[in-house]
């Protein structure tokens, strides 16, 4: 067992406090924050979530702010996603490109005001990217970091607990759609989102100070329902195939190579970052895809089964980003991100230092 020595470089979550007293036993880094990755039983959470309620610390997803008379036009050109007809209130799921095409983050835009907009970020460092964009654009916008941290409520029973919380209209909330309120005077931002296909909401709190209280509220609401603590679920997330900023992705990554293609409006104006490179790419079509890998062999894979080769015929075809024991297929599966040769039904080897696999690519999501 090891500590990790603080540091002026890694900010406190407010529900740190809160996630140590229900048994955090594991954390990992994220956006110079620390994300708890489990409470001590990986399986007893990966059913909360399938078969109940979980609530999760996500404020790691911090928040970069575009606010002014610009905002609007500087999310535009941050976005190759056509925005023009974004409203208050609802969010779009974006891919932020660099000028070669490149995916840099994967944020939720959300728009709260015509001159307002969060962009709640995957790992990276954004706010210097939109300040600078901002800056060398001559662009009348202020870029921040708000005191905004989201609380994840998630799985099938997530909408009856925030509903009890927060009353019968978040029941119409739209995915990505939400609203800003208050719980028990907490000033919170209640969005229909989360990193899972179990359905659930985000309450971002925007009073760092309050993080215990609104996790104690959350908590009460969900005990007839069984709710727990837990974290963005790896092998759910695998099973349904999202994504992983900077997990399946590397410094060549466009959106097309990673199905966010669906993402992407070619007819943006001309001015968005990367469009001519993204434009160029869709009509040469990807040299990469991901697809699902179903691995032969009985026994769970190991945490540091990713990145590894996968080979077709001896070649090396591409890379497994990501791997998982599946509790409801009994299996490992996992992501990778591999050469457009190749096609769901393929036999494939994964190379491992301890023993290679073999197994067969196919569709995602696997669930």
């Amino acid at each position: 067992m090891f500590s990790i020595t603080p540091s002026s470089r890694l900010r406190p979550s407010p529900f740190y406090a809160a996630t140590v007293a229900e048994g955090a036993c594991a954390m990992t880094s994220y956006n110079r924050m620390l994300l708890p990755t489990s409470y001590g039983d990986p399986e007893a959470e990966y059913w909360r979530i399938i078969n109940g309620v979980s609530m999760w610390d996500v404020a790691v997803q911090r928040q970069v702010q575009l606010r002014g008379p610009d905002a609007g036009r500087l999310a535009q050109i941050l976005a190759p996603r056509d925005l023009s007809k974004c409203k208050v209130e609802q969010g779009k799921y974006v891919a932020l490109c660099n000028h070669d095409g490149v995916l840099i983050n994967d944020p939720v835009l959300l728009k709260l005001d015509e001159d307002r907009y969060w962009l709640s970020i995957a790992d990276s460092n954004i706010w210097f990217w939109a300040e600078a964009v901002a800056r060398e654009r001559g662009l009348d916008v202020e870029i921040s970091e708000p005191d905004v941290s989201p609380l994840a409520v998630q799985g099938p029973l997530a909408e009856t607990v925030v509903a009890d919380i927060c009353g019968d209209w978040v029941r119409d909330l739209k995915y990505f759609w939400f609203r800003e309120t208050e719980i028990n005077g907490i000033p919170v931002t209640v969005a229909r989102s989360g990193w899972s296909k179990q359905g659930g909401f985000e309450l971002y709190l925007m009073d760092g100070s309050r993080g215990t209280e609104l996790w104690n509220i959350v908590k009460e609401a969900g005990q007839p329902h069984g709710i727990g603590p837990g974290n963005p679920n790896w092998v759910e997330r695998v099973e349904s195939g999202l994504l992983s900023y900077g997990g399946d992705t590397d410094d060549r990554t466009n959106p097309f190579e990673v199905r966010m293609g669906k993402y992407v409006d070619l007819d943006v104006p001309d001015d968005t970052i990367g469009i001519a490179a993204l434009r160029r790419i869709a009509a040469e079509g990807p040299k990469r895809h991901q697809l699902g890998v179903m691995l032969d062999g009985g026994a769970p894979a190991k945490a540091d089964f990713f990145w590894r080769d996968v080979e077709q015929e001896g070649a090396k075809i591409g890379v497994l980003t990501a791997c998982a024991w599946s509790w409801r297929m009994q299996r490992n599966i996992g992501l990778a991100l591999v050469s457009v040769s190749a096609r769901p039904g393929d036999p494939v080897v994964v190379r491992r230092p301890d023993g290679d696999l073999t197994g067969k690519l196919c569709e995602l999501p696997f669930l």
